[in-house]
């Protein structure tokens, strides 16, 4: 099948069944583990003709090149095989009722839209494609939900890598309700230390650094007045989390820890956002009170906010995509249920931190079927984890129309 003609439906596609490859995936768990998950993926590509490696990070890793590789862009497909805990058992229920829905087709189980759901459709649009000109890679990781130590050893964040990858236009696959996600805030975490001196409470001696928070937290409610908003995501986020301090209540205390949660917006790095806070917190507090802030420490860096352009061509491409295939997608609801209808296809920020941080600063975009939550609630994460089949089809059709137009001789 050449670049410029994806399937019509995924049943055209006759090697490669999303829908059943889910069915499967959602079966195998992977919150602790991810060996045999990934074994199912190497053996599902490997029967496809597909050569896979599995790089010492973990990573697995396919591609396919093309006759005219340099005169392309090299396309990456990302997602992630590991899951959270609890495992969540799998169930196929043709007549669910999602809020206000009747009968609606869905798989239930971990992983079903976090993220296997996307894996499953990016695996369709990989197979489906056989690109006229530049290159398309695979590139599923392990660990996304722990410390994304896979996503940071293949773009060479981690001592002793580099970017194995180098991509120029980047699709990973999340939970988006078929919206076309353009940016995400980042996300840091850190350990605010006040210190002091001790003394008995009852005199007028020693250096309190739990009143000392008193100035701390001001200066953290402040931090962020004077930073202009993100076009596309708005404002930053900074919140004390955690505060704890003292150890006798006779006794004036020589310490206090507040623990803050950033989500960050472009350009902010990790290193600026405590470097900056370290200073606020300085002024703010008496000085014969001791200040410092040290970011948590994790095995890879954190994940920073990202952001493309809205206007982006690979922007456009797939929210074209997501509309040409809407008909046959509403064409698969049930009869009177056209609630979906106006569903996917917007250009909006994604809600959730992402490993597409680590692919920025190139045209990167989220995208997949599912929901992180719904009208009840929370669904990825949760033990009420669905996806919607028709959206397993209509993800994949997209996908595989996108990658088709993007890899197409001009």
């Amino acid at each position: 099948m050449s670049g410029a003609d994806p399937p019509e439906t995924t049943e055209e596609f006759h090697g490669f069944d999303p829908v059943a490859f889910l069915e499967e995936a959602v079966q195998i768990p992977s919150h602790r583990d991810v060996t045999e998950m990934r074994e199912f993926l190497v053996g599902t590509l490997t029967d496809h003709a597909i050569d896979v490696t599995v790089d010492d990070a973990g990573n697995v890793l396919a591609e396919k090149g093309s006759p005219n590789p340099t005169d392309g862009p090299h396309v990456v497909c990302n997602t992630h095989i590991d899951t959270v805990t609890p495992h969540v058992p799998f169930e196929r229920d043709r007549n669910a009722t999602v809020g206000d829905e009747d009968g609606v087709d869905v798989i239930r189980g971990r992983g079903s839209c976090d993220a296997k759901g996307p894996l499953a459709s990016l695996l369709f649009g990989f197979l489906a494609t056989d690109p006229d000109r530049g290159r398309l890679t695979l590139a599923i990781t392990p660990d996304e939900e722990v410390h994304s130590l896979g996503a940071a050893a293949l773009t060479g964040r981690l001592d002793g890598t580099e970017d194995s990858l180098e991509g120029d236009l980047y699709a990973v696959g999340e939970p988006t309700g078929l919206d076309v996600c353009t940016a995400a805030k980042g996300r840091f975490e850190g350990t605010l230390e006040l210190s002091g001196e001790t003394a008995h409470a009852a005199e007028s001696a020693g250096t309190n650094a739990v009143a000392a928070a008193e100035g701390a937290l001001k200066a953290i409610r402040k931090f962020d007045l004077a930073r202009s908003p993100h076009d596309q995501l708005g404002e930053a986020r900074l919140t004390p989390t955690t505060i704890e301090g003292g150890e006798a209540t006779n006794q004036v205390p020589d310490r206090c820890a507040i623990v803050v949660d950033r989500r960050s917006i472009p350009p902010e790095t990790a290193a600026e956002f405590s470097e900056s806070l370290e200073l606020d917190v300085r002024a703010a507090v008496p000085d014969d009170v001791g200040v410092e802030f040290r970011l948590t420490e994790r095995k890879s860096p954190f994940l920073a906010a990202f952001s493309t352009d809205p206007d982006h061509h690979l922007v456009d491409e797939l929210v074209a995509a997501v509309d040409a295939t809407r008909p046959r997608a509403i064409d698969g609801l049930r009869a009177g249920d056209d609630s979906r209808a106006d569903r996917g296809g917007t250009v909006r920020p994604f809600s959730a931190a992402t490993e597409a941080s680590y692919f920025s600063p190139a045209p990167t975009v989220v995208f997949g079927p599912g929901d992180l939550a719904d009208e009840e609630g929370a669904v990825a994460h949760s033990d009420r984890e669905y996806v919607r089949v028709n959206e397993i089809e209509w993800a994949s059709e997209a996908i595989a129309r996108t990658l088709s137009r993007l890899l197409e001789d001009d």
